[in-house]
């Protein structure tokens, strides 16, 4: 999960069409053969909002374990930074309706779950968090 911060902003997409559709997230997507978490989060930053973030601006700010209303388990690595280059775009209009900058402390109610707690987590300085199991028991 890419935390891209501009002062007291940070950018989310929605996404359109597909899982979640509607809702907010951080530009994300799941590590490559061949990929370390830092080439996969810049790569993300690339393909899904146009930017260029250099790896060594990238900072792990929280790490989730995370278990989605359907079952599926996701470890989730928050990584932000306030260096990057070019301007943020909808990078993948197919699969995200829009971007926009939100205050870190005012996230949208419609922001996907675990993208919130990360965030939340990440404000708070809490490393590592483990959602959902509540709801299986």
């Amino acid at each position: 999960m890419l935390i891209l911060e501009r002062g007291e902003d940070l950018l989310l997409a929605e996404r359109a069409g597909g899982y979640a559709a509607g809702q907010l997230n951080l530009p994300s997507g799941k590590v490559e053969s061949g990929e370390d978490v830092f080439t996969a989060v810049a790569r993300e930053g690339r393909e899904e909002v146009g930017v260029d973030v250099p790896r060594d601006s990238l900072r792990i700010v929280h790490v989730m374990q995370y278990m989605n209303p359907e079952g599926g388990v996701r470890l989730s690595w928050f990584l932000a930074t306030s260096h990057w280059e070019g301007e943020p775009v909808n990078a993948e209009p197919t699969k995200c309706a829009g971007i926009k900058w939100c205050k870190r402390t005012e996230i949208p109610d419609n922001t996907y779950e675990s993208n919130a707690l990360g965030i939340q987590h990440y404000l708070k300085g809490e490393q590592f968090s483990v959602h959902g199991w509540a709801r299986t028991l």
